[in-house]
Order: C-alpha cells, then structure tokens, then sequence
C-alpha cells in the first residue's frame, strides 16, 4: 500500500528482559480510581461506576527520559499509575477472564495540566486539552504477567526530588483490575496494543522545570522523569 504522507512511527515500549517491543495502540486512563484521590479532587467515590478518558499513543514516552514543560499551562501535576497491556483482543469480556487478555504491566505518570482540566470541567468541555498533550504519559518498560508478582496489591509511590508524595496501595482502587478492564470492554473491544491506566491515590500535586520524579509499584517497575525547559511550541 502507498500512502500519501510518512506513516507515524509505530509508538511502542520496551519488554524488561528482551530485545521486543510491545506496540502501543490505545491508552485508556480510569479516572478516579482510588478514594483519597477522589475526595482530593473535591468527588464522592462511592456514588459513580468507573469511566473513562483516553490519551493518544504517542503520547508514551519511555522512561528514564526528560519531558518538556507543557505550553498553556501553569499547573503540571503527576498522578502515578498502575498500567496493564492488552494482549488478547475482546468485547464484553467477564471478569474472571480478564486476567487472560492481560499481556502485561507498567508503570505510568499520567501528566496533567490541571488548570486547563479545571476549566474545562467549569465549561462542561471534553478534558482532551488537560490530558491528551504530547508526551503526557511517560511509562517504564512492559513486564510480561508471567513475572507480575501481582495486580491486586503492592505500593504505589512517587517522589518528587526525593520527597514522597503519592504512597499508597493498589489494593485501594476503588475498582480492580479485573472490574475496570471488563467494564470498559462493554463500552468498546478491547485490542492487543491497548494499555489502560489504572488511576492515580492521593497525592498529586504540582512540578516545575528542573523537577525529578521517581516512583514505582512493587513487583513490576520503576520510573524516573525530568521536567525539563518550559516547552513553547
């Protein structure tokens, strides 16, 4: 097939222990997903299912790595996450069976310019200007499940120039693992390539240029990210 432009470059992740790469074709972001965020956020998180936002592919960058600050905004906040990937397609899938459409896991910052988010939650606007910016979702590499001690509990945590901020567990989502993925493949089939981000604890607060952050979740990995010089473009 000729195309009339370039084709994109296929975004992707590398696999702990591997020369692959895992292709990336959708990421999903759960909002809301633990309680303390929740109320944080000024929400009542036993009143509402799970829903959902996306970001585009190439909006993963691997980590270690150095991401701009954002243009437009004033207010970067980091939400650290659990990620999952999608390895084995599929629409309406049971719970129990998620854990067999799970490639494997990550590690994920989900960036967020939080003054264009509030403004556009004040105006009943999609949050695409807060969320879906270029480079918004650095990631560790993908751990293959089979080395995934596991999705249900383990320590979450983000420091920001060696002071921890965000410390919880995953065990406090409001919504599992297994909830949240079958409930989204209600809405949509889920494909190999999709990763879904799986939401953010208590915590999340503002980064400047110069900030680094690390942070992790027990079992599956580690990130490390540098705000750099305000991005103009």
């Amino acid at each position: 097939m000729e195309y009339v432009i370039p084709c994109p470059p296929q975004a992707s992740l590398s696999v702990v222990g591997t020369e692959s790469r895992f292709p990336i074709r959708r990421v999903f972001c759960v909002g809301r997903n633990y309680a303390a965020h929740a109320r944080e956020m000024g929400k009542d998180p036993e009143r509402e299912p799970p829903f959902f936002f996306t970001k585009p592919a190439d909006a993963v960058i691997e980590s270690p790595c150095t991401v701009p600050y954002p243009p437009l905004t004033k207010d970067l906040h980091h939400e650290m996450e659990l990620v999952v990937a999608i390895g084995k397609g599929g629409a309406d899938i049971p719970r129990d069976a998620v854990m067999d459409h799970i490639w494997g896991a990550a590690v994920g910052i989900d960036l967020t310019r939080r003054d264009l988010q509030a403004e556009a939650k004040k105006m009943g606007r999609p949050w695409d200007w807060g969320k879906a910016f270029d480079l918004s979702a650095p990631m560790s590499p993908i751990v293959p499940i089979q080395q995934v001690t596991s999705l249900e509990t383990g320590r979450i945590w983000l420091a920001v120039n060696g002071e921890v901020r965000q410390d919880a567990d995953i065990a406090d989502m409001i919504w599992s693992v297994r909830d949240h993925v079958a409930y989204l493949s209600q809405s949509m089939t889920l494909v190999p390539g999709d990763l879904v981000m799986t939401g953010t604890p208590a915590g999340v607060a503002a980064v400047t240029p110069g900030d680094v952050m690390t942070g992790g979740v027990d079992g599956i990995g580690t990130l490390d990210v540098t705000i750099g010089p305000r991005n103009a473009v």
